[in-house]
């Protein structure tokens, strides 16, 4: 008896590409960014202790320490999550307070789904 895991496929029988609808390269650009800002294991505390946060925003001061970081790094995170669309930020006086863009993270996780 003849075994089909040794046979060479026949050209009929080629798997043929999805049907789906595929993402083009502006989407892919956009969907890459969603994905980079995610990317970073700061970031990802970021999102979490001002989510967690007591009030509506939180001071770029109380998120130093927590992560054992200096202001700059901090805040170049912070810049790229403000960029990606998961945070907004405001000034007051010489220090900026970050909150979370409402609704941002569920349409993030949505979109990937709909990847």
């Amino acid at each position: 008896m003849e075994t089909l895991d040794n046979a060479a496929p026949a050209a009929d029988t080629c798997c043929t590409p999805g049907a789906g609808p595929v993402i083009d390269e502006q989407e892919a650009q956009r969907k890459a960014r969603i994905l980079k800002a995610f990317a970073d294991p700061k970031r990802l505390q970021l999102l979490s202790i001002i989510k967690a946060g007591d009030s509506a925003e939180t001071c770029v001061c109380n998120l130093t320490e927590p992560l054992e970081l200096g202001q700059p790094t901090v805040s170049h995170h912070l810049k790229i999550l403000v960029d990606a669309g998961f945070l907004t930020r405001r000034r007051r006086g010489t220090w900026a307070y970050y909150s979370l863009v409402p609704g941002a993270l569920e349409s993030a996780a949505a979109e990937l789904v709909d990847l």
